[in-house]
């Protein structure tokens, strides 16, 4: 077969397909951006129909680049968006309503709730995750609640409960496999991550039916086999991953104390602490980095809501720039003497806050601030947030006095003014693969390594190549003067100080 390898890639803003090589090398791409729906302020919502056709284009359109034929693919790696819920019939497949986002935060109120309760420490002690809008626990809890009839007919096991990649499994597959991994699960508030399995008590609280749950597999499993009427040929489904957790193996950060942050439509860093589930007592959450053979390893992990979402503001928001690529650019030319500082709280602060009633705020604007001010505030937001996740990990977690050493990836990464300032401001060094399609090659490599066609870890992690090593230049002064306005800033734009 040549070793080719199939990564479908769901994202947030678009359905991407990957054709890797034998070499692990980008043979063909294709993707596609569909729409973004938001019905009322702070509600995020996708069509998962329209997510499904993105998927069926992407791939034939990365099978013909690649030129190879669907018969050609050893396996099929899937890696998406994650915490995002839909709920579709058993028998027609049609969701019932639109998948409502990770980025949603219709439930805050209903977190709230159960957090007077007393709620929030037996669903951290269980699930290693906060009582928060972002996770699909709240989320599948309001579509059986508003949906009529939905409560019912879930407990009747008429209708389906999925995150992204269960959908796109049971649709590939025509409905013969109801399945997830461990990483998806690990991210919905209702799986004990010690025990590896949904927890009744959890259920009962949200009353989610345990006959709408798909079946949980390693991240590296038999999912089944793609209907041959899709592509031409079936393709076995080998591996599975949520998008933070794939770009964590596509980065061979396999041994504790290795660190790797993407910055994507948010930032995520995931610090992989071995076989040691640690419990955070800087508000990151402990979750599932990947479970294969039955043995599960362990991340503390760091979400941000906004990373290149902040620059898609700059771009469609506020149209001071034209494309994405130009703001590094912008950012360099900024006034020095200007220290404009932006807490990008579009939708609520994540980690280590957790705010999500707190709204974006700019801080220390002058007559003279223009866009390249503007520019350089929303880039380095993301490395000032960075830097709040490092320190909470370094809390939880001492790395034995090794040198920190982040692994980088995601679109913002192509950057080098923005990776020269995150070094600054983290005081460590920055490493920028040659590989940037890491998220996609973490599934690949699960599947590939599954179908017996890839290299097995020890020599998949030695194949990872560096690109560019950023080493910080910036003075301890001036380093501390920023981080003490960005400090500021956010300790004024908190609604819960």
């Amino acid at each position: 077969m040549g070793g080719y390898i199939l990564a479908i890639d769901q994202g947030t803003t678009s359905s991407r397909a990957i054709v890797f090589d034998g070499k692990q090398q980008v043979a063909g791409v294709g993707q596609k951006e569909f729409k973004q729906h938001f019905p009322k302020s702070g509600w995020v919502e996708h069509d998962p129909e329209e997510i499904w056709e993105t998927v069926l284009f992407t791939v034939n359109e990365a099978i013909k680049k690649a030129g190879i034929s669907a018969s050609d693919l050893a396996g099929i790696g899937i890696t998406n968006q994650r915490e995002t819920v839909v709920v579709w019939d058993r028998q027609t497949g049609k969701p019932i309503h639109n998948a409502i986002v990770w980025q949603d935060r219709r439930t805050a109120a209903y977190c709230d709730k159960l957090k007077k309760q007393g709620l929030e420490k037996t669903f951290t002690k269980k699930t290693g995750l906060l009582l928060d809008p972002y996770f699909s626990g709240t989320k599948l809890q309001w579509l059986l609640s508003n949906v009529k009839g939905a409560h019912a007919r879930a407990a009747k096991g008429e209708l389906c409960f999925g995150t992204i990649d269960t959908f796109l499994i049971w649709r590939l597959t025509g409905g013969k496999s109801f399945v997830t991994d461990a990483t998806n699960a690990s991210r919905t508030l209702i799986y004990n991550i010690a025990d590896n399995a949904w927890d009744d008590e959890l259920l009962d609280i949200l009353r989610v039916p345990r006959a709408m749950l798909p079946e949980v597999k390693d991240c590296a499993a038999d999912f089944g086999v793609t209907d041959k009427a899709l592509f031409g040929a079936a393709i076995p489904i080998l591996g599975v991953a949520g998008d933070q957790q794939a770009a964590t193996i596509g980065q061979a950060c396999f041994k504790p104390g290795m660190l790797k942050s993407t910055y994507g439509t948010g930032c995520f860093a995931l610090l992989n602490t071995g076989k040691d589930m640690v419990r955070s007592k800087n508000r990151l959450l402990t979750t599932i980095a990947y479970r294969l053979d039955g043995e599960t390893t362990y991340a503390l992990e760091g979400s941000i809501f906004v990373a290149g979402a902040a620059v898609q503001w700059l771009r469609d928001g506020l149209k001071v720039i034209k494309a994405a690529p130009d703001t590094g650019t912008l950012a360099e030319s900024a006034d020095p003497s200007q220290e404009v500082y932006l807490v990008p709280a579009f939708t609520g602060l994540g980690a280590p806050h957790w705010d999500p009633d707190a709204r974006g705020a700019i801080f220390g604007m002058t007559r003279n601030t223009g866009p390249a001010e503007f520019a350089r505030a929303a880039l380095e937001a993301v490395c000032y947030q960075t830097r709040d996740l490092l320190e909470a990990m370094h809390k939880d977690w001492r790395s034995h006095g090794k040198e920190t050493v982040l692994r980088v990836d995601g679109g913002m990464v192509a950057s080098d003014w923005t990776m020269q300032r995150l070094s600054d401001l983290l005081d460590a060094p920055v490493d920028r693969p040659t590989i940037l399609e890491t998220t996609a090659l973490g599934v690949a490599w699960l599947a590939g390594s599954r179908a017996g066609v890839w290299p097995k870890q020890d020599d998949f992690a030695k194949s990872w190549a560096r690109d560019r090593r950023f080493e910080p230049v910036m003075d301890e002064a001036t380093r501390k003067a920023k981080l003490k306005g960005w400090r500021n800033a956010v300790r004024r734009t908190l609604t819960q100080v």
